[in-house]
């Protein structure tokens, strides 16, 4: 099929790869030029492992290309997917994207001849794509629903993993207008083993928002009981969710072993959730719920929890340090999450802001981070260099779960340090030999400080 992909951001690029992959013929579109050009020359222009060879390979056989020229995309072609970004504007989703990709091809589609289908990927409220995608459509086209296909068919990549979420899906989500839309978009999705669910478009967009919000319940709520293993002397996170984990609803018996399904890394503590869905989305639910009159006081909690998170690590390394002000602290880490550049909602970023709004000295460390990038945060120093973020450093807050740190030797590392003290925000540490030097303060074990005489006796 001749698919044209409007965005090439981490949603719309790695969508044209992977179906210029499977053989369709792929026209990528993007208002920015610049960006048009280095997909051209095939640089990728975000970090996404994968990605860069199946763009080459894509580029080297005719299949994909790019473009700034919407209507010359769109002619010929037998499906346009909308991927632009819908960022966060207070808690609404920004949908003025969306809205200038609809009206731009229902322009395109007056003088397109045969069946189009337009399928919105992009993240929406359910009603959007039956409303103002629709309408918008109709506006600009003079044709109605019907005459031009319409379906919703939301992603469920993840960052760091997406080209291997798209081309081995667990499921592929169609909402459909109608019939001969479904038809169309299923098409499109033929050489994908996995199963394929036809539903209305307002359920395709809610099941879009039901993901997001359980994987952001999830980390909350293992966050919530971290903060109470924090508070309870012989309580430890790890161990409980040892037990918890063990439970066959949650990780099944197969034969003699466990299934251990992906599901589980979502039940661990951390610092909370951030980048450009989970916070964005979780918001965007909760304020169509408000539209609605439904209270949804658990997607409240959700994000009333994420957002103490930060604070509570914060509170940890000030405990340990005995005071923040004056004091030196080597941020380890500053993206979302390991494997990738994004610093959107970082949850890191809110750690650094703490940390500098009580006094201390914040040196940031990331090796996915680019100087330019790091240059619009507010740190005291940036450095891809490890060693250098450690020099005479008082602490170090590690913020990622890089697998890369567990295999450092910690002893040579923390004799840079002014105070050998470790703040492992992701426990990425647990159970790695460390010098006795070190004062390790994983999150999620209580009776890391000593207990006020009136607390541990009280009268």
């Amino acid at each position: 099929m001749i698919v044209s992909i409007i965005g090439t951001g981490y949603v719309g690029l790695v969508t044209g790869a992977c179906l210029a992959s499977r053989g369709h013929r792929v026209r990528c579109v993007d208002i920015s030029r610049e960006r048009v050009d280095a997909i051209r020359a095939g640089r990728v222009p975000f970090y996404e492992p994968g990605l860069e060879a199946l763009l080459e390979d894509g580029l080297a056989s005719g299949r994909l290309s790019a473009t700034s020229d919407l209507a010359a995309a769109i002619s010929g072609s037998e499906v346009s997917i909308i991927a632009v970004g819908t960022p966060a504007k207070g808690d609404k989703p920004d949908l003025s994207y969306v809205q200038a990709a609809a009206a731009q091809i229902g322009a395109a589609l007056r003088s397109h001849r045969g069946y189009h289908v337009v399928a919105v990927k992009s993240t929406v409220a359910p009603g959007t794509t039956s409303s103002l995608v629709k309408n918008t459509i109709e506006a600009e086209s003079g044709l109605s629903a019907g005459r031009f296909g319409l379906c919703m068919n939301p992603e469920f990549l993840r960052e760091g993993c997406a080209v291997e979420d798209f081309m081995n899906p667990d499921r592929i989500v169609i909402g459909q207008w109608d019939s001969r839309a479904g038809d169309c978009a299923e098409a499109l999705y033929d050489s994908f083993e996995c199963p394929k669910l036809r539903m209305s478009l307002e359920e395709a967009e809610l099941t879009k928002y039901a993901s997001n919000s359980l994987l952001s319940t999830l980390i909350s709520y293992s966050n919530e009981l971290a903060a109470l293993c924090e508070a309870t002397p012989g309580a430890d996170i790890d161990t409980v969710f040892q037990g918890l984990h063990l439970d066959r609803r949650l990780n099944p018996i197969q034969g003699s072993g466990r299934v251990n399904p992906e599901i589980l890394a979502y039940l661990r503590a951390g610092i909370g959730f951030g980048g450009s869905c989970l916070p964005k989305d979780v918001n965007a639910l909760r304020v169509y719920g408000q539209s609605k009159g439904i209270p949804v006081p658990v997607l409240d909690a959700v994000m009333s929890t994420n957002l103490r998170r930060p604070e509570q690590i914060v509170n940890l390394a000030e405990r340990a340090l005995d005071g923040l002000p004056g004091k030196t602290i080597a941020l380890l880490g500053l993206a979302f999450k390991a494997g990738t550049d994004d610093l959107r909602t970082s949850p890191a970023l809110s750690i650094l802001s703490l940390l500098k709004s009580r006094g201390a000295r914040v040196r940031g460390y990331d090796r996915m981070i680019s100087a330019q990038a790091a240059s619009t945060l507010h740190l005291d120093h940036y450095t891809g260099d490890l060693e250098g973020a450690l020099d005479s450093a008082d602490a170090a807050v590690l913020t990622l779960a890089d697998p890369t740190l567990a295999q450092l030797d910690w002893g040579r590392l923390a004799a840079r340090m002014r105070s050998p003290v470790l703040i492992d925000g992701r426990n990425a540490l647990r159970g790695v030999p460390l010098p006795e030097a070190v004062r390790y303060y994983p999150i999620g074990r209580g009776g890391l400080f000593p207990e006020p005489a009136s607390a541990a006796n009280p009268a």
